[in-house]
């Protein structure tokens, strides 16, 4: 699969999440049941998985966690917060730098629009 067909079932997956749930919880909630649903779409998913981070020439064991790593292909970073800012954009672009990685999505669960709280963010696709 593609980055952007592993996106697709992504994308219904946190509907499926939204229109069960709806705004209001914890972000750890909204981990659980997306991390269930993706499982349950056939798709391989890692959950709060921690990465190395190399500066200069010192190694950090785990540098920095991943919400969601799927496939080995996409990072989700999961929100529930009042209103997304500038910096989780820039977090979730950070990760897929230092990860090498093409595709990453931040989604907000708080929201009243769920289909406007979800953002591509991409690093070199």
């Amino acid at each position: 699969m593609t980055e952007n067909d592993i996106s697709y079932v992504i994308r219904g997956c946190i509907f499926k999440v939204y229109n069960n749930l709806g705004p209001g919880l914890l972000e750890s909630a909204y981990e659980a049941a997306l991390l269930y649903e993706l499982e349950n779409a056939g798709l391989n998913v890692k959950n709060q998985f921690g990465l190395p981070m190399v500066y200069e020439s010192v190694k950090v064991d785990i540098g920095y966690r991943l919400d969601l790593l799927v496939e080995n292909k996409v990072i989700i970073e999961l929100k529930s917060v009042e209103m997304l800012l500038d910096v989780h954009h820039k977090q979730l672009i950070t990760y897929l730098k230092l990860s090498g990685l093409k595709l990453g999505i931040l989604v907000n669960f708080n929201s009243d629009d769920i289909s406007k709280s979800i953002f591509r963010k991409v690093n070199g696709l």
